[in-house]
Formats: C-alpha cells, structure tokens, sequence
C-alpha cells in the first residue's frame, strides 16, 4: 500500500518537474518518493528473516501455558566499581535517592 501511495507521490512531483516552474528540488522528490515506500516492506523482509534467524537458533523464548510456572529470576550481579555493601557512593546520587523515597513517601500518603 505505501508504494502505492508513495509511486503515486513520485508522479506527481515528475509533473511538476516537466511543468514550467518545476526545479530540480522536484526531480530529487521523484527519485525519493519510491524508496520511502519501498522502506516499509524491506523493514517488514528484514524483520521476519531476524525472527526466523532467531527461532532456528532457539532464541526467542517458546510460549507458555499459563500453567506452566515462571522462570526465576537472577539474583542482582553487585557492581565491579562500588565498594562491597555501598550503593550510594556518589552524595548526589544518594540526595537524589532520598529526595525519591520522600515523593514516593507523600504519594503513599495521598493515596490512603
């Protein structure tokens, strides 16, 4: 559908292109028009060969039943550049901490 829109686009910019006041702005327009509708179907090509790519490589996650149980999630891996048990190195980034539990804090209270 869009290479129809956008072929049709590309003719309307050739006719003004032959017309008397037509530039060279408007032959660019004619050689564009039809690669922004080609666009939509490579992305749609591109897009189903990564998928299946991914599928035969294993992955895209299989679908569960709702029965089925949820995967654990991981313990959080600690920082390679924060000291042992010291989150908050940084004085802004625990002003800022703080200043986030206090509006987490009065919205609590708002809601009750």
């Amino acid at each position: 559908m869009s290479l129809l829109v956008c072929c049709g686009l590309a003719w309307w910019q050739w006719d003004r292109f032959t017309s008397a006041n037509g530039t060279f702005q408007n032959l660019g327009y004619v050689l564009q028009w039809p690669l922004f509708g080609l666009f939509p179907a490579f992305m749609f090509w591109r897009i189903r060969k990564l998928r299946q790519k991914a599928e035969a490589e294993g992955a895209l996650p299989e679908t569960r039943s709702p029965e089925a149980p949820a995967a654990e999630v991981p313990a959080p891996r600690p920082r390679p550049d924060l000291p042992d048990g010291d989150e908050d190195e940084d004085d802004e980034l625990a002003a800022y901490n703080r200043y986030l539990r206090e509006l987490n804090a009065r919205d609590q209270q708002a809601a009750e």
